[in-house]
């Protein structure tokens, strides 16, 4: 008897591990598939949402997949060169010669699809779950409410809960008690689904809603929907706004510089930020081939690879070109716009003329998900962050090196700076070097947004010298909240007015403001000379 009381643990915890984790399905519960009774068939399915589990599942998708088939007395799927018992899912051995496949009309698969909906709720995996939800989301029925009551009470993801939730309250609309529908209504004015509207605008109506209470709470909830989701279409323009905003800063940056420095409008500043994209696709390619297993670290080494190109490429521009134009500006002007020519036409040359595309990297993908039509993308979410990373780097090299030092002096009075010994033909090509690998960073950022190709930078100059001229010449802090208003205020005046007029309106705005206030935002500090 000890010896009995000893052994008993281990023969429970031997059978519960043999032990199958389901039972199989009655061939029986099956059998009615074969026949050609239509409503026979949707009984099944009916029986089998019930039954659930996987074996359930397993049927369901081999009937909406036409693998459903009739051998031997028995229904049976065929999977390629096998057949498995529907029932058991054994693989029958051997393999019958005939079988006649059964078939299903459109009325029976929409069914079909909708029982297949309803039991993956309950699979294992997060994403079939949520595939699922929003499914059901697109025909709810009322029929469905003690089965999503299930799905919700066991579900534990927060996204899914909250699908799961919208599509209990929806079915319970249909109920013929009014005091479930009442407090499904309560439930929808929680919710931030833009499809929530049209089904509470619906219930105002008196031929649709006949109780009064129904009816009022529905315009109380309706009111909230329409609120929140107000919030959350402005919550995502000044989202896109601020991208906007670190793309233009970047891009302004480098011309805030050089423009304050030597006094060049180079037009082919643009182009620069093309240098850096194709800078960045170059490095991917690289990565690709020689080192495929670290991809994902193809953009971090593309931010130096992109500074330096552009940089050597500024510099060589200033010194073959630029420098000897200073002080005749409508020269300089068209010298840099022939430049600009030069490098769309090397690009075309060198990578082709149509765009390449610089992916993502995988801890790039996906994005943090706010309200139901409001998603912030880690891409943009990371170039936001990178852009404000570049503009505390040139902060700290203007004002805490001798570089910077001597940059603010030139700016500020090159003739003095001069006299006092500052090497200022070697500042401008140091500057203009800057200007130019910092447009660099900005094209690697704009790749991560955009296709890359040759034109991709003419769309940026003419918005870069709206940003240098708002903020005033020659200030980081300007450009930079220059930058901040322009992307966020185009974004908004887009939503409401399209984006041509926006462009107009923001155009016509920097001239009056520039009428008033020729300095811009931030004037500059310290004494000037005429020259």
């Amino acid at each position: 008897m000890r010896l009995f009381k000893l052994l008993l643990p281990l023969l429970v915890l031997l059978l519960v591990r043999v032990a199958p984790a389901h039972a199989a399905l009655d061939p029986a519960v099956l059998q009615p598939l074969a026949a050609d009774d239509y409503d026979a068939k949707l009984a099944v399915i009916g029986k089998l949402v019930d039954i659930g589990g996987p074996d359930a599942l397993r049927v369901l998708k081999a009937l909406s997949d036409d693998a459903l088939a009739v051998a031997g007395g028995r229904i049976v799927v065929i999977d390629g060169e096998r057949v498995v018992d529907a029932a058991t899912g054994v693989e029958i051995k051997p393999a019958p010669e005939d079988s006649d496949g059964i078939t299903i009309n459109n009325y029976v698969r929409r069914r079909l699809d909708d029982a297949l909906a309803r039991l993956r709720l309950f699979a294992p995996e997060r994403a079939t779950r949520l595939a699922a939800a929003r499914d059901l989301l697109d025909h709810v029925a009322a029929d469905m409410a003690p089965l999503l009551g299930r799905a919700l009470a066991t579900e534990t993801d927060p996204q899914i809960k909250a699908l799961l939730a919208l599509a209990d309250a929806q079915a319970s609309l249909k109920n013929p008690d009014a005091a479930i529908r009442l407090a499904a209504v309560k439930t929808l004015a929680r919710s931030s689904d833009p499809s929530v509207v049209h089904l509470l605008a619906a219930l105002e109506d008196p031929k649709t809603e006949p109780d009064e209470r129904v009816r009022l709470e529905a315009g109380a909830s309706l009111r909230a929907v329409k609120s929140r989701l107000a919030f959350a279409d402005n919550v995502g323009r000044v989202f896109s706004g601020l991208s906007l905003a670190s793309i233009l800063l970047l891009a302004a940056m480098g011309l805030a510089i050089t423009y304050g420095v030597m006094g060049v409008i180079n037009m082919a500043h643009g182009e620069l930020l093309m240098v850096g994209a194709y800078s960045a696709y170059a490095t991917q390619t690289l990565f690709a081939r020689f080192f495929p297993g670290a991809q994902d670290a193809y953009l971090v080494a593309a931010v130096p690879v992109a500074f330096f190109v552009a940089a050597a490429v500024g510099m060589a521009m200033e010194r073959t070109v630029i420098r000897w134009l200073y002080g005749r500006p409508l020269e300089t002007l068209l010298a840099t716009w022939g430049l600009s020519l030069f490098l769309i036409q090397s690009a075309r040359v060198i990578f082709g003329a149509q765009n390449v595309e610089v992916s993502n990297p995988r801890w790039m993908s996906g994005g943090i998900q706010l309200f139901a039509d409001v998603t912030l993308p880690w891409n943009r979410i990371v170039i936001i962050g990178f852009s404000l990373f570049v503009l505390l780097l040139v902060w700290v090299l203007m004002n805490k090196t001798r570089l910077g030092m001597f940059v603010r002096a030139v700016t500020q009075n090159r003739a003095m700076a001069g006299c006092v010994g500052v090497p200022t033909g070697r500042i401008d090509t140091l500057a203009f070097g800057l200007g130019a690998g910092i447009a660099g960073l900005g094209g690697v950022a704009l790749s991560q947004l955009s296709n890359v190709g040759p034109d991709m930078g003419q769309g940026y100059i003419v918005d870069s010298f709206m940003v240098v001229v708002l903020g005033g010449v020659g200030q980081l802090a300007g450009a930079a909240w220059a930058a901040l208003g322009l992307g966020v205020a185009s974004k908004f005046l887009e939503g409401w007015l399209g984006a041509v007029i926006s462009k107009i309106l923001v155009l016509a705005f920097i001239i009056v403001f520039i009428q008033k206030r020729p300095q811009g935002l931030f004037a500059l500090k310290g004494r000037f000379v005429d020259n």
